[in-house]
Formats: C-alpha cells, sequence, structure tokens
C-alpha cells in the first residue's frame, strides 16, 4: 500500500512538471523561426526523456485500457489545452492558412502519427519496453535518411559510419534478444513487427510535419494533428473503461496526457528550429532513459514491471545502437 501511495506521489510530481515545462516551451512559440542549435538541442532531449519513461507509465495503464483508448485521452486532452491556448492568443488555424494540398499532407500526418501512437503502446503487450526503444531508433535513423533524400540536408561520411554502427548495434542487441522472445512466455515476436512499423510510421509523420511548418506555428500543427487523431480513433475507443482504473493507473493516464502535451510540442519547435538530421540524432538516446526508469520500476512494482535478463553482447550492442545514432 505504500509504494502504491509513493507511486501516485511520483506521478503526480510528473504531471505538475510536465505542465511547467509546457509553460516554458508555449512562452517561447512566439519567437522569431531562427535557426538556433542550442535551443533544438535542449527540446530534443527533453523529447528523448520523455519519451524513454512514457513506457513506464503505459505499462501501468494497459493493465486497464487498450492502446487505441489509451491514444484517444492522450489527443483528447492535448486537442483540449493546445486549442484554449491558441482560442486566448487568437491563433486558431483556419482553412485559409493551409492550400488544399497542405491538409491533405497534414491528413496523411495525422494518420501516421496515429498509427505510430497506437502500435507503440500495442507493442508493449509482446515486447519489453527496453528492447522496444532499442528498436524505435529506427525512427531517427529513418527521418535522418529522409531528411537527407527529401530535403536535401547534409549527409557526411560520419553520419553514414552512424548509420552503419546502429546497425551492427541491432544486430548484436537481438542476437540474444530473438531466441529469447521466441522461448519467452511474457513477450512475441509479433512485437518485433509492430515496433518497427510503428518507427516507420512515426519517421513519416515527422517528414510529412515539417514542410506544413513554414507555414503554420508549432502549436498549431499538433493541434491539426491531436483533432484528426482524436477523430480517427473515436470508433474504436472504449471510453468507459477510464472508471475501471485505479489511483496509480489514472496518475499514469495524466502523466501519459501531460507528457503528449510537453514531448511533442517541444519535438515540433525542435524540429521547427534545428535540422530534422540534428534531432534525430539526440532523440536516439531514447533506450537509456527507458532502461534506467523501467530498472526503477521493476524495483519499486516487480509484479507490473518485465526487464529480460542481457548479456555483455546485448549491452555492447545497446550502446553501439545510440552511439551510432
Amino acid at each position: 500500500m505504500n509504494r502504491q501511495v509513493n507511486v501516485s506521489y511520483l506521478l503526480a510530481f510528473l504531471v505538475i512538471d510536465n505542465l511547467v515545462l509546457l509553460q516554458k516551451i508555449m512562452s517561447e512559440h512566439n519567437s522569431s523561426v531562427l535557426y538556433r542549435p542550442f535551443y533544438g538541442c535542449f527540446l530534443s532531449l527533453l523529447t528523448a526523456a520523455l519519451w524513454g519513461v512514457l513506457p513506464v507509465a503505459l505499462t501501468l495503464c494497459l493493465q486497464v485500457m487498450d492502446s487505441a483508448t489509451i491514444t484517444f485521452y492522450r489527443f483528447l486532452v492535448a486537442s483540449i489545452v493546445v486549442f484554449f491556448g491558441l482560442a486566448i492568443s487568437k491563433k486558431l488555424p483556419t482553412r485559409q492558412l493551409l492550400p488544399t494540398k497542405k491538409w491533405g499532407l497534414a491528413l496523411f500526418a495525422s494518420v501516421l502519427l496515429v498509427s505510430n501512437y497506437v502500435t507503440n503502446v500495442y507493442g508493449l503487450q509482446f515486447l519489453s519496453a527496453s528492447s522496444a526503444q532499442v528498436l524505435m531508433q529506427l525512427a531517427p535513423i529513418s527521418l535522418l535518411i529522409g531528411g537527407v533524400w527529401l530535403f536535401k540536408e547534409s549527409f557526411s561520411k560520419w553520419q553514414l559510419c552512424g548509420v552503419l554502427v546502429l546497425l551492427l548495434g541491432l544486430a548484436l542487441f537481438f542476437k540474444q534478444r530473438i531466441p529469447q522472445i521466441i522461448d519467452s512466455d511474457r513477450e512475441s515476436i509479433l512485437g518485433v513487427g509492430i515496433i518497427v512499423c510503428s518507427a516507420l510510421a512515426w519517421a513519416g509523420y515527422a517528414l510529412a510535419q515539417k514542410p506544413l511548418l513554414k507555414l503554420l506555428s508549432a502549436r498549431q500543427v499538433t493541434l491539426i494533428f491531436y483533432l484528426a487523431g482524436g477523430t480517427l480513433l473515436l470508433p474504436i475507443t472504449h471510453v468507459s473503461t477510464l472508471q475501471n482504473m485505479s489511483s496509480v493507473q489514472l496518475g499514469a493516464l495524466a502523466f501519459c496526457c501531460a507528457n503528449t502535451l510537453v514531448a511533442y510540442g517541444a519535438f515540433t519547435q525542435a524540429m521547427k528550429v534545428w535540422y530534422a538530421s540534428r534531432v534525430s540524432a539526440i532523440l536516439a538516446t531514447q533506450p537509456i532513459f527507458t532502461y534506467v526508469s523501467m530498472r526503477i520500476a521493476q524495483a519499486v512494482q516487480p509484479q507490473a514491471f518485465y526487464q529480460p535478463n542481457l548479456d555483455m553482447l546485448a549491452y555492447i550492442g545497446g550502446v553501439l545502437v545510440v552511439m551510432g545514432s
């Protein structure tokens, strides 16, 4: 019981802390759109940390809710907060702000974002959080390659070496993990396929939103995504499951909602003030935050969290993945 109370207090603190960070990010949105590497680096690192610890809260929510419903609530809360923020400042996006083709691009990006959210959460039912985050590093690498291909961003020999190091790291990491997953009662090889799809969907969303940021502010773009995403999810959402959640699970869901606001707000702003390839490099540190947070969570509630045992080769592979990204 004491552990449950402590977890509730911790989640409440994290929610408040996320909202404070959101206020700071929102206060910056009116700044001129300039190349700001230090600010972009800070926002990218903040995004990596928030996405890294997110699987802890999602694991608690999945005990009661399905992935689509969790994502719907995250989009719902985020859209309400961003809507009122833009309404107060009289900067709500209008149809005239985007050409017709760009609205099609916005809808396409929304579909990709919903796909990423739902599959990323769903994949945690078949794969450990740490393994999922290591595999998700295909996302920033895909973003890097897409940035070079679509936006003609620079791609040096060092970046090519980084891609090769990342692929080597994935091979070493999953050399041990694949047999473990196949033999495990708590994991499935299906999880690997789901997370790969999630990673590619995220990269596609990130690339699709970049042209929109030339016409709209970061908050206007995210509002469109949240509203479109929530609408797409509504038919498959089980809203009533909220009543079955404990105080800890409600706190975890609240943290997920706050995390959505801050992390994606920070990421969108980072993409606006920095190169996509640089942002993707910082986001590659997510597995470190996930590994540490899951170890702490497992120590607090070992019955709720699962961390597979890794050998030295897997650790080396994980380090190479981060270094390569």
